[in-house]
């Protein structure tokens, strides 16, 4: 007789992070959907292929209303990767799962004034931080997505019309920027983009950004940097 031997498989489980956009609806719903109809018409296409998470602390949703939202959004081609900002027990089986453990952005805030008469205080010693950055030393090809939220990315090559970059800080093209770059995505307010020829279809630092049709012509073809100004994006060409 002939015994049959069967190897045991283990199942093997690795924790990893992955970056998101996350939305906030706002009450009333319908309104909401206004507004990111408005930006979807300016920019076709930017949240399609992306992971999105619905933050639903800000609006009180039965179920079926948060249901009825996903299915706004799929028809928008968003498509919803979980859901978070509701009790474990407002779960339904027919909803994305709860996510936990997010990291929310930390913003950079102004240092409050001190007073005239305040006694002034020794500055803590600074910390030893090793500078995060990520180099790309070939093209960055359409379709093609590079995401490093610890720090700066540098682009010795072009990126192309339909390729993405998003960094943490800021971000260096040596090339010609066709695609998208998304600069201070862990919620640093100084991150900056340059480029060396300008041809982009949307550059965003934080939550503001610009699509092609909102960029002025004569910024094109040739090297620019932008930046944040309180809460606008700023564009200049640089000579």
């Amino acid at each position: 007789m002939s015994s049959l031997i069967r190897q045991r498989q283990s199942l093997t489980f690795r924790a990893r992070s992955y970056t998101a956009f996350v939305f906030t609806p706002q009450p009333p719903i319908e309104d909401w959907l206004a507004v990111l109809d408005a930006t979807l018409q300016r920019s076709k296409g930017f949240f399609a292929g992306h992971p999105v998470a619905l933050d639903l602390s800000a609006a009180e949703l039965s179920a079926d209303a948060v249901a009825q939202l996903i299915a706004d959004l799929q028809a928008r081609n968003v498509r919803v990767l979980g859901i978070e900002g509701i009790e474990p027990n407002g779960a339904d089986p027919r909803l994305p799962p709860l996510l936990r453990g997010g990291r929310a952005q930390e913003l950079e805030l102004p240092e409050p004034a001190v007073a005239p008469d305040a006694a002034p205080t020794a500055p803590a010693p600074a910390k030893k931080q090793e500078a995060a950055s990520l180099l790309i030393d070939s093209p960055v090809r359409s379709g093609q997505s590079v995401a490093f939220i610890e720090g700066d990315v540098t682009v010795l090559g072009s990126v192309a019309s339909g390729a993405e970059i998003i960094a943490g800080g800021s971000i260096h093209i040596y090339g010609t920027l066709r695609g998208q770059a998304m600069a201070g995505a862990s919620g640093s307010r100084r991150a900056r983009i340059f480029c060396h020829r300008f041809e982009a279809e949307l550059l965003a630092i934080g939550p503001y950004y610009k699509t092609a049709d909102e960029i002025e012509d004569s910024l094109r073809r040739g090297p620019i940097q932008a930046w944040l100004d309180g809460s606008t994006l700023q564009i200049s060409a640089m000579n």
